[in-house]
């Protein structure tokens, strides 16, 4: 191989690293942004990310999720709370449907509660909630989801038909530290760049795959 050659090959190569590392950089700053964003329109429905429950009793994500929704729904954001989430292999109660049921020990009234039980992960639980979406005619939602998850929640529910904005935790565990909030941010730029490549949901930190 010529010099000259060997030159451009390392120019070409060092271009596509300069690169890769802005996109990332710039996703990174993205998902930090739309973290510190809180959009609450009025709005058909408050739509609930799901994530891991113990026989039926959410986890800490989940039930800061929850109780966000639950505040949202109180200030007249949306008259319905829409949970959404399956269940793993083995468990007796989806995600979507312990979700309801905290809810409802709240005090949220029974019609003002839509439990859908389907999605293992952030993608197909966009697309179910955009079919009962069309269903109900209803277009404008309002994601509760973590900060950091938010930014590709919005994408997946674009994606999926549904006008969306989100409404992020302010509280849980992913919340809680420097290093918790870095390291969330870093796997949900890898989630984001891999789904706007290949269309596809990957697994995340619980309940944000």
């Amino acid at each position: 191989m010529g010099v000259r050659l060997r030159n451009l090959v390392t120019r070409v190569v060092g271009a596509a690293v300069l690169a890769s590392l802005l996109l990332v950089a710039a996703t990174s700053l993205a998902i930090w942004w739309t973290a510190r964003q809180d959009s609450r329109p009025t709005s058909d429905a408050i739509v609930v990310l799901g994530s891991a429950q113990y026989n039926g009793v959410p986890s800490s994500i989940f039930e800061a999720r929850l109780e966000h929704a639950l505040a949202l729904y109180e200030d007249g954001v949306a008259p319905v709370i829409v949970t959404v989430g399956g269940k793993a292999v083995g468990d007796a109660f989806a995600e979507a449907e312990a979700g309801r049921d905290y809810l409802a020990a709240a005090g949220i009234p029974a019609d003002a509660l839509l439990a859908v039980p389907e999605g293992v992960d952030t993608l197909e639980s966009m697309r179910v909630v955009s079919t009962v979406f069309d269903e109900r005619g209803w277009s404008d939602a309002v994601l509760v989801t973590d900060p950091w998850h938010a930014m590709r929640a919005e994408r997946m529910a674009a994606d999926a038909g549904m006008n969306a904005v989100s409404s992020p935790t302010r509280q849980g565990p992913a919340v809680q530290t420097r290093v918790t909030q870095f390291r969330y941010i870093m796997r949900e730029t890898a989630a984001y760049l891999l789904y706007r490549v290949t269309g596809e949901s990957v697994a995340g930190a619980p309940g944000i795959g």
